[in-house]
């Protein structure tokens, strides 16, 4: 990974990263930052030549010995401007704050838009994460390279202006200086430009050490984490981890800051070459009397602010080039190359058929970086109306099975179809929408319980909740809360929320799906949270729920199969069995001893109850 972060470039250069921000301020109605910008470069660059010509022209009026009148207006001529143009300068920064913020957010909208809609293979990547995180810290504040590189734009072109204002006006001095000048400058430029470089080349190994700490430190402080850590012991363990982790950064940030400090070293050394040799010729021609006091101010002023102007143009530059790294990151983010279709693919809704078949046609997986394939030339086909099961032992690729259904990755190879069409001409999006499913994993946001079903927070049906709760088994539950389905979920934001149990909240995520409506039901352990006895009332609901759809249901509990049409056994990366709950129970197979075990267990836990009682 070091070696090819060492040869990878930034995609995109500086002129097209600025012309990116500036399609960026348009879509956020911000081109107006354009019209401050040109505000901001006139009036500095009329202050710098008040700043620069005042002094010499009242040392001048002196000299000449004019009249106190005369020298008053020279005066009042200079610092009227410099007073109105200050004004000028805070009024316009002011007006200008809010459109650059625009301009910012737009970005973040850009970035969470990706991480929303991105498919799941580049979700559950961690180079597409790390590449997350880094756009995120590129956007997260004023300071940062989506607004602060404004402020860099508007110096760069009053220090180019000036530049050349004061260019002109030495041109009586001796172009040796000039030539050292800009010599020594330039080079302080490159040396700049090399450093920043080995920053950029470096930032995969950062952003791998910054994860791990990231990532431990989150862990400690994980709320559900916190009772392992203190029945495991677990603090010793983790605070070791950590600590190699912050040993390996710690090695990171000094081996950085010596090739910073070798490099201001250098810079130092060519600062000194450069204003030694420009004071030198101007005491010299004050010693020799080719210079009057006014002129030798106004020369005076002239070199130091032309070395300035090198120094801050360099210097701004190397500074948008920067920002022009973090802008690129971000860009290469937002463009990471999606594996599916989505806008470009055919559209698709459950309007456009009568009924929904989905088939796996010589199916074989292999997960991204994995070695062995966890599922191996598979054919399975789901009709119209079917209640499938599948059931098998942990890791055998029943959810690997579901995850294909669903679209979220595609075969190694194979195909998965849709009524005889392979999915991955189907706008992907459109896809998902023919799919309501509860999964083994999910979440809930804090809000009520009816924006959690119904997953908007406009048009919520209160009916159609509160009859998906019941067929979930809630009714009592919210009957019991004091606002119903207007109860919110958690206590993160609202202090009145309620907190749900496990088995509550996996009711609550069917109630989500079955409001969805959604032709192709997927049931990912949906009662695994759930005592026996709400899991069998679940189960005497379930052919309602799954009425006119196509379902596929997981479960480790072979009792609740007997509910479906058939059933499929996967292990061995394939079908082993099917059937359905007797004929697979008469095949006295893997099913059966698995169903065996299990039924023994309850049993025993039954007979073991009814002896201590």
């Amino acid at each position: 990974m070091k070696e090819k972060a060492k040869k990878q470039k930034p995609k995109y250069g500086i002129i097209s990263n600025c012309l990116y921000m500036v399609k960026m301020a348009k879509k956020a109605d911000a081109l107006r930052i354009l019209w401050h910008i040109f505000l901001l470069v006139t009036s500095a660059v009329i202050t710098n030549l008040c700043n620069l010509f005042i002094a010499p022209e009242i040392l001048k009026r002196v000299e000449n010995k004019s009249e106190i009148t005369e020298l008053i207006l020279t005066i009042l001529f200079f610092t009227l401007p410099l007073i109105l143009l200050s004004a000028l300068e805070r009024y316009v920064n002011t007006i200008t704050l809010w459109p650059r913020v625009n301009t910012r957010l737009e970005v973040v909208y850009a970035i969470n838009g990706k991480m929303a809609d991105t498919s799941l293979p580049n979700f559950e990547s961690t180079e597409f994460k790390a590449k997350a995180e880094k756009a995120s810290q590129a956007v997260g504040s004023n300071t940062d390279a989506t607004e602060a590189i404004w402020n860099v734009l508007t110096d760069i072109f009053i220090n180019v202006s000036c530049f050349i204002i004061y260019l002109l006006l030495l041109t009586n001095v001796e172009p040796l200086l000039i030539i050292i000048t800009l010599i020594t400058s330039v080079l302080g430029y490159f040396v700049n430009k090399r450093i920043n470089r080995w920053g950029y080349d470096q930032r995969f190994e950062e952003e791998k050490l910054s994860n791990e700490l990231m990532y431990i430190s989150q862990r400690g402080q994980d709320i559900p984490l916190g009772k392992d850590i203190r029945v495991f012991s677990m603090r010793p363990w983790i605070e070791e981890v950590y600590g190699k982790s912050r040993k390996l950064m710690d090695a990171f940030v000094r081996k950085g800051e010596f090739i910073y400090l070798f490099t201001n070293i250098i810079d130092a050394l060519l600062s000194f070459l450069r204003n030694g040799v420009a004071y030198f010729y101007l005491i010299t021609m004050v010693i020799k009397g080719n210079l009057p006091a006014s002129e030798f101010l106004l020369y005076y002023g002239a070199i130091n602010g032309f070395t300035n102007f090198i120094i801050s143009i360099l210097d701004k530059f190397t500074a948008i080039y920067k920002q022009s790294l973090d802008i690129s990151r971000i860009r290469e983010f937002i463009e990471t190359e999606e594996p599916f279709k989505f806008e470009e693919g055919k559209s698709v809704n459950k309007s456009d058929f009568d009924s929904f078949e989905l088939t796996l046609e010589n199916v074989s997986f292999k997960y991204p970086e994995a070695k062995d394939y966890t599922l191996k030339n598979v054919n399975l086909t789901v009709h119209p109306g079917e209640k499938l099961a599948i059931v098998g032992l942990n890791g055998a690729g029943k959810t690997t099975i579901v995850k294909l259904l669903c679209g979220f990755y595609d075969p190694t190879e194979g195909q998965v179809l849709l009524n005889g069409i392979d999915i991955k001409e189907f706008n992907r999006r459109d896809y998902y929408k023919l799919i309501c499913a509860v999964f083994q994993k999910f979440s809930t946001l804090s809000v009520t319980l009816a924006e959690n079903v119904a997953q908007t927070r406009k048009g919520i049906n209160k009916e159609k909740v509160l009859e998906c709760l019941n067929k979930a088994g809630l009714s009592e539950k919210i009957n019991s809360l004091p606002n119903g389905i207007d109860t919110h979920i958690g206590k993160e934001v609202f202090e009145d929320g309620v907190e749900l149990s496990g088995g509550e909240l996996q009711r609550l995520m069917l109630a989500r799906a079955l409001y969805k409506d959604a032709p192709i039901l997927i049931l990912d352990e949906p009662t695994a949270a759930l005592d026996p006895i709400a899991e069998n009332d679940i189960y005497l609901k379930y052919n309602s729920m799954t009425q006119n759809k196509l379902s596929v249901f997981i479960s480790h509990r072979l009792a609740s199969t007997r509910f479906c049409d058939r059933i499929i056994f996967i292990s061995d990366g394939g079908i082993t069995e099917e059937g359905t709950h007797e004929s697979l129970l008469a095949k006295n197979g893997k099913y059966a001893e698995l169903f065996e075990v299990q039924s023994r267990y309850y049993k025993e836990e039954k007979g073991g109850m009814l002896e201590n009682g």
